[in-house]
């Protein structure tokens, strides 16, 4: 434990957006598939901090020419656990910001319009995905920075700079891109500690 605070990464996948507030001692909790799932998690007294990265994958302008049937009340019912777990956590006096990110998409259909739209290049990352951010938060000082992608691809199509940050050369274009950048990961951090 620690006395700055506890940090709950709702979805986090690989941790990449809370990185920085375990770097800085803050006592993170993750909940994820498929140790923890979010439907079912109760938050501790005394959440400082909410990171929420629900899966975009219902919610995506892609998926109108997709095959698969869209899941949106399985989807939903992610969203709503995680806005759940907030609004437990605010009722309880300590939360102090909260945040749910998604991909420019469908969700803002149904959350209304975002407090903040970014692309990772905003924050010194290489990468290009317009990204929505509700919720209560200081939003974070954009610094671009031009970074040039290398040249070149690996298995699967996704370029060498994705796997280089990611350190996991087996995960999917798809995968890779659900990732939090690291510049904007750091730039949210400093403006939310």
């Amino acid at each position: 434990m620690t006395d700055k605070g506890i940090i709950l990464d709702l979805c986090g996948g690989t941790g990449a957006w809370s990185r920085p507030y375990v770097d800085a001692g803050y006592d993170v909790r993750m909940v994820t598939l498929p140790e923890q799932d979010v439907r079912l998690y109760q938050p501790p007294e005394n959440v400082h901090g909410i990171l929420a990265a629900p899966p975009c994958t219902m919610f995506s302008l892609a998926r109108r020419t997709a095959k698969l049937p869209l899941d949106s009340a399985g989807a939903m019912e992610i969203v709503h656990a995680c806005l759940s777990i907030i609004w437990a956590s605010r009722i309880a006096g300590s939360l102090r910001w909260w945040c749910l990110e998604n991909p420019v998409g469908l969700l803002r259909q149904f959350l209304g319009k975002p407090f903040l739209t970014f692309q990772p290049c905003n924050y010194g990352d290489s990468q290009t995905k317009r990204t929505d951010l509700w919720g209560y938060f200081t939003a974070p000082r954009k610094r671009p920075i031009l970074v040039k992608k290398p040249k070149g691809r690996v298995e699967g199509g996704t370029r060498d700079w994705s796997f280089a940050k990611t350190g996991r050369a087996n995960l999917t274009r798809q995968q890779v891109r659900a990732i939090t950048p690291p510049g904007f990961a750091q730039a949210f951090f400093k403006a939310n500690p």
